[in-house]
């Protein structure tokens, strides 16, 4: 028999079979793991097993290759973003994201970290920025970074202002020149330069999203991205 015990958030739960269901938990040292919980889907566990919750869980199954089981003991439930729309579309586009690109049993440590983090801070009003510099860090951690820290053109570090749609190299304003209509806006917030602005906020949003959608999402399948990050980005557009 195979086990063992780490402490996780809840990615996305289905149910299975009459009372069961399927719960995927992201883990510091397991990564994006499911199993089933028995009595999932029952009165008192399904409140508890909720997208972002965190929960301390055993894992058994006779072999590796089995889905296995999960015992669970609730630490977390982050329900208090209920009361947010926008904190809990943010949540939902997290744990979203999370299921959608990463591979299963794959430990990534660093992004779990800052994901917990993120889920954190949505209970604070100023989490946008936040959420902006997780979505650049699931880029790199996927093997999609961008380069931010130098113009692809004239090499250069000061007046970064843009970012090349195909290298994802950022571009000063110099180095733009006549190609600018041509580049992504690189917001100054994410580049550590004053508050965001909400339209820095929708600009950020445009730009990691257009490398989830050509870089990421291509690279699984052609699948669209989760529904949940266009959720996201519509309810954030309506308080502009």
């Amino acid at each position: 028999m195979l086990e063992w015990r780490d402490r996780g958030f809840v990615l996305a739960v289905r149910r299975h079979g009459e009372n069961a269901a399927i719960v995927e938990l992201f883990t510091p040292a397991h990564g994006r793991h499911a199993g089933v919980v028995r009595g999932g889907s029952s009165r008192r566990l399904r409140p508890i097993l909720q997208p972002g919750a965190e929960l301390e869980a055993t894992w058994r199954a006779r072999l590796d290759e089995h889905i296995g089981a999960f015992t669970v003991e609730p630490l977390r439930s982050r329900a208090d973003l209920m009361e947010d729309r926008r904190a809990l579309a943010a949540l939902n586009a997290v744990t979203s994201l999370l299921s959608f690109c990463l591979p299963e049993r794959e430990p990534h440590p660093a992004l779990h970290a800052r994901s917990e983090a993120l889920l954190d801070a949505l209970a604070a009003p100023d989490w946008l920025v936040a959420y902006l510099r997780w979505e650049l860090h699931l880029l790199d951690e996927t093997g999609f970074g961008l380069d931010l820290t130098r113009c692809a053109v004239t090499g250069g570090r000061e007046d970064l202002a843009y970012v090349s749609p195909r290298s994802g190299r950022a571009v000063s304003r110099e180095g733009a020149a006549e190609w600018a209509d041509r580049l992504l806006p690189l917001p100054p917030c994410l580049l550590g330069q004053g508050p965001a602005t909400e339209a820095e906020i929708a600009a950020g949003l445009r730009l990691t999203g257009h490398f989830l959608q050509t870089r990421l999402a291509p690279a699984l399948g052609e699948r669209p991205l989760p529904p949940a990050r266009d959720r996201l980005v519509a309810l954030l557009a309506q308080r502009r």
